[in-house]
């Protein structure tokens, strides 16, 4: 079947549903992920907060019961013995300057960038290279640490971050069309549960507006809101 024509036999059974449950959603999504490679499922929520104000901005981490089906690759910047500590932990990449140099250099091959505090000073000289990315260290989102083990052993185990953007949006991958169907939705759930529990004292009315699961190449099915608590 042309890819055309699998969209829009997928758009035409899209239309027959309204808001469904997380369970009916996950089951749509994982059906119609028929492309020759593994598609990725995710989760977008439009939240009722205005980011512009700093007390509404609505950011965290979450680890996600069952991963997301992608090997991440760590990158550490740390010194002395902190330097085995984190290669010990797993990380692909750990060092100091001359990484850090690398990095200045163009060099991307990683997902995940976690230092230790007094490398910080000179890790911001890399604020041109990461914070387009996503990737610039955070002590809120715990990738500025001393506990090193920790912090490679979360991010290799599924940890992810995530932010509102300008209008009030978030997006995450919950993992891949091949997972079960309850591996999805226990995910997608983990991820829910945080948002709400970071729901800001100072944002007014619905919090949580909408919720939509797709995959890579598939169409978006809108989740009932009330399925986030």
């Amino acid at each position: 079947m042309k890819i055309a024509k699998r969209q829009k036999k997928a758009q035409e059974a899209k239309a027959q549903l309204a808001d469904s449950t997380l369970d009916t959603a996950i089951g749509f999504v994982k059906e119609h992920a028929t492309s020759k490679f593994d598609e990725t499922v995710e989760m977008a929520m439009r939240l009722g907060v205005n980011p512009k104000h700093a007390d509404q901005m609505v950011r965290g981490t979450v680890i996600l019961p069952h991963g997301t089906g992608k090997s991440v690759r760590v990158l550490v910047f740390a010194k002395g013995e902190k330097l085995k500590e984190a290669e010990e932990a797993g990380a692909d990449h750990a060092g100091g300057d001359e990484l850090i140099q690398k990095v200045q250099e163009g060099w991307t091959d990683f997902d995940r960038v976690i230092t230790t505090p007094d490398m910080m000073g000179q890790v911001s000289k890399l604020g041109k290279v990461l914070g387009p990315r996503g990737l610039m260290p955070n002590a809120k989102v715990g990738t500025v640490t001393f506990d090193l083990a920790a912090a490679v052993q979360q991010a290799k185990a599924g940890k992810i971050e995530f932010r509102v953007d300008k209008a009030g949006n978030l997006h995450v991958p919950l993992g891949k069309a091949s997972f079960q169907p309850n591996q999805l939705a226990d995910n997608a759930r983990a991820f829910m549960s945080e948002v709400t529990r970071l729901k800001p004292a100072s944002a007014k009315g619905a919090y949580v507006k909408s919720i939509t699961v797709t995959s890579t190449m598939g169409p978006g099915v809108r989740v009932d809101t009330s399925e986030a608590g």
